[in-house]
């Protein structure tokens, strides 16, 4: 039997629709997917190429395999930092005077998920691959600061997440009220503290290269790392800003029927 227009028309009349205040839930999932995607491609090829062709800086493969990945992720990074932050400041809403309670509320959760996209990506960059990062040194000589893992961790993994911390600190300050008033305290610890961990692995590599050769996790060079993690602890103010906010919100809706 042949579907007619009717019946497609029909079939998605009747099809469950998702909450008003979960309307950039399929983005959000999509975010998830392909960051997953990124990540498990990115680890595929490590255990294809670093030890293959990745322990030794001076050869050709090197520069094919690394070197070249090492280029086209500063093309990215810089393409996504543009696009993304380009596109949450130019399309900032104007009227957030004007801006409704229902809208708000859908805004927050919004905002929740810009945030757990941020913190997925750094528990990525933060666990498998810091972690890894760890191993490879006790293992393999350090001959230049472009290693196989460095090419990866700290020149995309590292970038990547400080840009989603920095949409989500856009997307709250352009779009809700809360925060486009002033400067949320847990908020921007909470993306300037893991963006300062870019900023440690500088003095990092420097340290490395010039005086300090051993690999101990707990070395005071590798202090602010942890202290750079401990600011995420600020999505927990976050949270409580939202909460509270939201409460008001209902009260309001309340009133009004």
């Amino acid at each position: 039997m042949a579907t007619t227009s009717e019946d497609i028309i029909s079939t998605q009349e009747n099809a469950p629709s998702l909450p008003w205040y979960l309307i950039d839930l399929p983005k959000y999932l999509k975010g998830f997917g392909v960051l997953t995607v990124i990540y498990v491609s990115l680890r595929l090829y490590q255990g294809a190429f670093a030890v293959a062709h990745g322990l030794d800086s001076t050869e050709p493969a090197f520069e094919q395999y690394w070197m070249r990945l090492f280029y086209i992720e500063l093309a990215v990074i810089a393409a996504v930092a543009s696009g993304f932050w380009g596109y949450l400041w130019t399309t900032r809403d104007r009227t957030l005077d004007q801006l409704e309670p229902k809208e708000e509320i859908r805004r927050y959760f919004t905002l929740t998920m810009w945030i757990s996209i941020y913190t997925f990506a750094v528990y990525w960059a933060g666990s498998y691959f810091a972690e890894q990062d760890n191993s490879w040194h006790q293992v393999a000589i350090r001959d230049t600061p472009f290693t196989a893992n460095h090419i990866i961790e700290f020149y995309f993994n590292f970038p990547l997440y400080v840009i989603l911390g920095g949409c989500a600190w856009l997307y709250a300050r352009t779009r809700l009220p809360l925060y486009a008033k002033g400067i949320s305290l847990p908020l921007t610890l909470a993306v300037f503290g893991p963006f300062m961990i870019l900023v440690s692995v500088g003095f990092n590599e420097w340290g490395h290269t010039f005086w300090f050769r051993e690999e101990f996790f707990a070395a005071p060079i590798h202090w602010g790392f942890v202290i750079g993690v401990w600011f995420a602890l600020g999505v927990g103010g976050i949270l409580l800003q939202g909460v509270t906010r939201l409460i008001e919100l209902l009260d309001k809706i309340e009133d009004a029927e």
